[in-house]
């Protein structure tokens, strides 16, 4: 799936792709990307709410159309990756694995602001659980509910999950990561040496993967690799039902090669990244976002699972404004 693909064998994906029943909720998933697309870069003109006329979109909580735009994205390429301060590898990949463990801006902050840096070369895993059990004693959360990051106490057995998850990093670095992802020859391979280590199953390794190539420890196309997630999964069938043989991943291969003739054929008009398409990432992300958007507007379509809420509503509309950057190699921060 890395690599060309030959006019031959892309005609044949192509013959293979309409063999595929797209349901009425596909319409939906390139609908969608432009709906959210457009709230944006109506945010990003600091044009008044709401800044789309989908009232779904406007009452509930969904991430942006490219995964790199949404506020943690963003706070971790301009805050911990691009910060102005110089860092060895080693530091880097501390910097962004620490950040990833906890995925919350507010303990990051709270650790800058006791610590004043982060970084392995003054690493003390004392001092950090100390600091993060006091904050947790203090009944404030440290863990993002983006995700669920695993316990790790059957791999490091110690009793509280941070701990366990300091001590996963610990592993990771000791084990020669940073040297491990200057070698990586492809985002696979990167995304299969995080895989390698406990606790980390597919979705997490994938997610980090993504987040370490925004840095300068490694340089690979977003558009190489993919690992669908569970809500994309369930997105993915939403939108097809039958999915004819195909992997998840193929079907997120397919959709962000012809996502201009898609866009096309429904007469929409997708505003990009300032010249950047759709990537991989972004299409598996989409799909999951699409699954949350048809529990509301097709609530009788149905996926891997019967889930018919979405857990967060969109209440504050009155966030800091992001003055958006992103990974210098992309091209994109000067337009």
């Amino acid at each position: 799936m890395t690599g060309m693909v030959s006019n031959k064998d892309r005609n044949c994906r192509i013959l293979k792709y309409e063999k595929l029943e797209p349901t009425r909720v596909f319409d939906t998933y390139w609908e969608f990307a432009v709906k959210r697309q457009e709230v944006f870069f109506n945010r990003m003109q600091n044009k008044p709410f709401p800044w789309t006329e989908d009232q779904i979109i406007q009452k509930y909580k969904f991430t942006n159309a490219y995964r790199a735009s949404d506020r943690v994205s963003q706070y971790l390429i301009k805050n911990v990756i691009y910060d102005e301060g110089e860092y060895t590898p080693e530091d880097q990949c501390f910097r962004i694995l620490f950040f990833k463990l906890f995925n919350k801006i507010e303990t990051w902050e709270y650790m800058i602001k006791t610590l004043g840096e982060i970084s392995y070369s003054t690493y003390d895993y004392e001092v950090y659980d100390r600091l993060l059990t006091r904050k947790i004693d203090n009944n404030e959360k440290i863990y993002s509910a983006a995700y669920i990051m695993p316990s790790g106490k059957s791999c490091f057995g110690l009793e509280k999950k941070h701990q366990n998850n300091l001590k996963l990093l610990e592993y990771m670095m000791k084990s020669g990561l940073p040297l491990k992802i200057a070698r990586a020859k492809s985002l696979k391979e990167l995304y299969e040496i995080l895989l390698s280590y406990p606790t980390l199953g597919s979705f997490l390794a994938f997610q980090f993967a993504i987040d370490i190539n925004y840095s300068e420890l490694c340089d690979f196309s977003e558009m190489s690799f993919v690992v669908a997630g569970p809500g994309a999964k369930n997105g993915i069938h939403k939108c097809f039902g039958d999915l004819k043989g195909y992997e998840y991943e193929d079907i997120i291969r397919l959709v962000a090669e012809r996502q201009d003739e898609e866009f096309e054929k429904r007469g929409l008009k997708f505003k990009t990244l300032f010249g950047r398409r759709l990537q991989l990432i972004d299409c598996q992300n989409l799909f999951c976002e699409t699954d949350k958007y048809a529990r509301v507007r097709y609530p009788d379509v149905c996926g891997l699972n019967d889930r018919k809420r979405i857990k967060q509503q969109y209440v504050d509309r009155n966030l800091k404004k992001i003055d958006y950057f992103y990974p210098p190699k992309w091209g994109i921060n000067e337009k």
